[in-house]
């Protein structure tokens, strides 16, 4: 495992980070969730955050990021909720429609540490969403 380094301290810090719709819409698009994965990608170094592994599907995204420990963790996730939000209902204005009262996400969120799992198999779990697909429900919101 390679670690993080700076001048007096090493350090790996990997999350696994999950944002949904709000009432989970299925609104994410490949489109919508490339510009979702740019507008995190572009504000995260001013955070000292770095993506690994970023995947869709409908109705939610999930990140897998690495921080430095003077990262502030809420900080980051605050400024990306916000500006992906707004960014993507004024590039999309079609979301609009879709979405309840135009919230874009939910307040809630998760985030995980990457515990002892290898970052490989957290890396296979995301690149995996979205693929399966159930058949019992065919309903949408």
């Amino acid at each position: 495992m390679k670690l993080d380094s700076n001048y007096h301290s090493v350090f790996k810090l990997t999350y696994h980070f999950v944002l949904v719709i709000k009432y989970r819409r299925k609104v994410i698009n490949d489109q919508i969730a490339s510009r979702i994965r740019e507008i995190g990608e572009h504000i995260a170094p001013n955070y000292n955050i770095t993506f690994l592994e970023f995947n869709h599907d409908r109705d939610h995204v999930h990140i897998l990021f690495s921080a430095h420990p003077k990262s502030v963790l809420s900080r980051y996730i605050n400024a990306f909720k916000s500006a992906s939000s707004r960014l993507i209902k004024k590039e999309f204005p079609e979301i609009r429609k879709c979405l309840w009262k135009e919230c874009f996400w939910s307040r809630s969120f998760c985030l995980l540490t990457t515990g002892g799992a290898p970052i490989e198999v957290i890396k296979k779990y995301i690149e995996s969403q979205g693929e399966k697909k159930c058949t019992l429900f065919t309903g949408s919101t």
